[in-house]
């Protein structure tokens, strides 16, 4: 028995190390278990909304539903985060969360779901994503050190890629082909049990908004302050023009993707599910080779390669019709998403002082939803006129032409400003 526990304690100290601390551990522990119940979701989502239409546009505005809230009131949730107790926004939402889930499987059992019933569910739950995500973002630096973020942020990206992407989607899936509300029945319950792990964090008091200002300041005074702060630091406002622009063009053809896994490449509800794995399963690659890549390339370089791989993966999808060509091409893409993902959210929260984390990061989330938003309604159109591969082409031509504009500003990324003042 002491050999067992013994085994069990060296394994959490590998997963979480000791020095990042409990309160990040309890953290990590909400993360994988909501993520789960998310992972679920990608799958059973854009398979209920398939279910209730074959419009290629309603398909992708379910996506634009999930996306859009950020856009809306990222801002505010931004002010909110850095205004509250950030654990208890988490654990406030989550439990919102939890009613919507619960409804819309009341829906399904009785037969009462449509296609606006899905919509409104899925708008519901982005919203309170964009609050959860952002407090969850900004919490991270309160409970570990500074030169612990990169391993703090790669153990949550290890969680997301392996639950949320890896195991969680062919678990919808098949959940979905038993029964639709099987699977939102099973979300709802991980994110309750997510929503009681982050209610035990132990959490710093972070400085409170406008502090430093004058006093009450407005909504609309703390934003703006979180954007000027944005916008003249070089780095972290490289990586939100890039992000903005380069996701109008992945929205366009991701908003689309069950209509092209299910029809270009031929396969079914589990299949779909088998997409996002393989994805996810590059991203374990791009786990096991960060390290060596970033000590062998400097950060202008990582993103102009994963930028120049995003590009190539839109054209290889629109040319083949191959499953068998395809999820390589996925499992690639995976890969440069998690290195994309970890550099870029390591760089902003070493730069971004505590009580502005909220803002900015909220200011940075608006970037990365509204070119979603924004590809998403493009995609729909395209495929609604065209085919279902017509937003994959808009997809390579656009990153290919954004790709020549952005080249020389990625090297802002390399001189990134670690001590959180802003950039000359």
């Amino acid at each position: 028995m002491g050999v067992t526990v013994g085994r069990r304690g060296r394994v959490v100290d590998v997963v979480a190390p000791r020095r990042l601390g409990t309160p990040f551990r309890w953290l990590l522990a909400s993360s994988w278990t909501s993520n789960l119940g998310d992972g679920i979701a990608v799958a059973a989502g854009p398979l209920l909304v398939a279910a209730q239409t074959d419009s290629a546009f309603l398909v992708s505005m379910a996506a634009a539903a999930v996306w859009a809230p950020a856009l809306l009131v990222g801002l505010h949730a931004g002010v909110v985060t850095d205004r509250v107790d950030r654990r208890r926004i988490v654990v406030a939402v989550d439990l919102v969360r939890v009613a919507v889930l619960v409804v819309l499987t009341a829906s399904i059992l009785t037969d009462t779901v449509s296609i606006a019933v899905v919509l409104v569910a899925l708008l519901a739950l982005g919203t309170a994503e964009t609050f959860a995500d952002n407090a969850s973002a900004a919490l991270l630096p309160m409970l570990v050190a500074r030169d612990d973020l990169a391993v703090a942020n790669a153990r949550l990206q290890t969680g997301f890629l392996t639950v949320n992407q890896l195991a969680g989607p062919p678990l919808g899936a098949a959940l979905f082909a038993a029964g639709a509300a099987w699977a939102f029945g099973a979300q709802a319950v991980l994110v309750l049990l997510g929503a009681v792990l982050v209610a035990r964090v132990a959490a710093p008091t972070a400085p409170r908004a406008g502090r430093s200002g004058p006093t009450g300041t407005s909504v609309r005074h703390e934003i703006a302050e979180g954007l000027r702060w944005l916008w003249h630091h070089a780095a972290v406002r490289t990586l939100a023009i890039v992000i903005l622009v380069f996701n109008v063009t992945y929205g366009a053809a991701w908003s689309v993707l069950v209509l092209y896994a299910t029809e270009r490449l031929g396969l079914g509800e589990v299949g779909f599910g088998l997409v996002t794995t393989v994805t996810a399963a590059g991203g374990l690659l791009g786990i096991v080779s960060y390290g060596w890549i970033t000590r062998h390339l400097s950060l202008g370089d990582v993103m102009r390669v994963g930028l120049v791989i995003e590009t190539l993966t839109h054209a290889a999808l629109a040319l083949t019709t191959s499953a068998w060509v395809a999820l390589p091409v996925f499992f690639v893409f995976g890969a440069h998403a998690f290195v994309w993902g970890t550099t870029s959210t390591t760089v902003r929260q070493r730069a971004v002082p505590t009580e502005l984390q909220g803002r900015v990061g909220a200011a940075y989330r608006v970037a990365v939803f509204g070119g979603l938003v924004v590809g998403a309604g493009v995609g729909g159109v395209l495929a609604q006129v065209g085919s279902v591969t017509t937003p994959f082409w808009f997809a390579f031509a656009g990153s290919a032409v954004l790709l020549v504009l952005v080249w020389p500003q990625l090297s802002h990324i390399a001189h990134a400003d670690d001590t959180g003042e802003p950039a000359p």
